[in-house]
């Protein structure tokens, strides 16, 4: 190396010294959260059961909210929303959403949930002929509404941030059943999971909540909006904590609620929240010493089990729910499904992992159990809604969910899906290097 190349080295040097230290500031976990009452005001149909075909809602009763909670480290951010609705958001809708609010609030990930509940409105219709337009339009209209409410509560979360602390702890319970399988033991996963979010002084900001059951406990055709379950466990943890409180529905797509004695959703749901209470005054806060916010968004590709635009299949579609719910299938040209996964990995210690549609237990517990001392949480029904995801196996068993006319996407999907997230988890939290990923390496003993 001679002088000249000396010189321009500690002239780089220096620079990139004095830059780091005018710059540097200490990174800090901040979080924020905001809701909004999302209840129709006008009579819709409702979502969830082809049985109630186009009839509209009688009322409310329970009211439907969006909870939105936004964490941040630095410059990174991503917002988690619980809504009481059955499902994510539509594709045009979750586009239009990230790019709101990433312009408004910097925010580069978002993990949007429905709680699935079978007494919130669809929002599938849009304002086209055969699709909504002059049949359903206060359907059209509340969907429109929904989104410029969801950009508007994320973004007030993201204002109301303030330095957090948190922490996490799960119990296994005895409140959901495999309702698809005929072989014992039947898998379920029963972990009821809680994250603990509070202010620096200790006042908790949010209590986030995942459990994996269909909130499917009301009479089919009750058509008044509801919240379900999570609606009432929500309450009973507010009423306690004296906070605020979101759900993000888990891996229910093979999973009820098991009852017992339990006849109502008013006494499931204190007695989940109750143990939710339990849960979260047990666990220890902390501001991580190296905060930090990590993503990752995967679209998939899978061809379609099932002819969709097949004029008989169309038909049976339409008779089994009513014929402007062929909207749906405008996600789905070419008979093409695109489920999206969102990986999103907290401080290198939580993992949160969202997929769009129903997935089978088995997969949210195998991808528990593989991830290896980092702790990870499933959100169904994510990020939009692409039906049914079973496991290979529950397919070659049969029964409700496996079935091509509800679970669309090709056999193993969710197996492909959820080597993916585990992939992502690992490349997040650096166990996945350059040198590890394509050094040849000698496997002689």
């Amino acid at each position: 190396m001679n002088t000249r190349d000396v010189r321009r080295w500690i002239l780089l040097l220096t620079a990139l010294f004095i830059g780091g230290v005018g710059t540097s500031q200490a990174v800090e976990l901040k979080a924020g959260f905001a809701r909004c009452d999302i209840t129709p005001e006008k009579a819709v149909p409702m979502w969830g059961y082809g049985a109630r075909h186009a009839l509209l809602s009688q009322g409310v009763r329970d009211p439907l909210f969006a909870k939105a909670l936004v964490l941040e480290a630095g410059k990174d951010k991503v917002a988690i929303v619980g809504m009481d609705i059955g499902r994510g958001p539509t594709e045009p809708m979750i586009t239009h959403i990230r790019r709101a609010i990433r312009e408004t609030s910097g925010i580069q990930w978002v993990m949007i949930a429905g709680s699935h509940t079978h007494h919130g409105p669809v929002i599938e219709l849009k304002d086209e002929p055969g699709k909504g337009k002059g049949t359903f339009d206060d359907a059209v209209a509340y969907a429109k509404a929904l989104e410029q409410h969801l950009i508007e509560v994320i973004t007030q979360a993201a204002a109301n941030a303030q330095p957090a602390k948190i922490g996490w702890d799960s119990d296994n319970v005895s409140w959901n059943r495999n309702r698809q399988t005929k072989i014992e033991p039947k898998p379920v996963d029963p972990e009821l999971a809680v994250v603990r979010v509070d202010s620096l002084d200790g006042k908790p900001i949010a209590i986030l909540v995942n459990f994996a059951a269909h909130p499917v406990n009301l009479s089919i055709m009750d058509r008044r909006f509801s919240s379900e379950y999570p609606g009432q466990m929500m309450n009973t943890v507010e009423a306690a904590l004296a906070t605020n409180c979101l759900f993000m529905q888990g891996a229910e797509g093979d999973l009820s609620c098991n009852k017992g004695n339990l006849e109502n959703i008013e006494a499931f749901g204190k007695a989940m929240g109750e143990k939710v209470v339990e849960i979260a005054k047990g666990i220890q806060t902390a501001a991580p010493k190296k905060p930090s916010i990590q993503g990752i968004d995967t679209e998939f590709t899978f061809k379609s089990r099932l002819d969709l635009f097949n004029p008989f299949v169309q038909s049976v579609l339409k008779q089994g729910f009513f014929p402007e719910m062929i909207a749906m299938l405008d996600e789905c040209q070419n008979n093409i499904i695109r489920p999206v996964l969102t990986t999103v990995l907290i401080s290198r210690q939580l993992a949160l992992v969202g997929g769009s549609g129903e997935f089978f237990c088995s997969h949210s517990v195998r991808l528990k159990e593989r991830a290896r001392g980092i702790k990870t949480l499933f959100f169904g029904c994510c990020n939009g809604h692409h039906m049914y995801f079973p496991t290979v196996e529950s397919t070659a068993e049969g029964g409700y969910g496996c079935d091509p006319l509800v679970s669309w996407v090709s056999l193993g999907a969710g197996e492909e899906m959820m080597n993916k997230a585990l992939i992502n988890i690992y490349t997040l939290s650096g166990k996945y290097d350059q040198q590890s990923m394509f050094a040849v390496r000698d496997a002689t003993p």
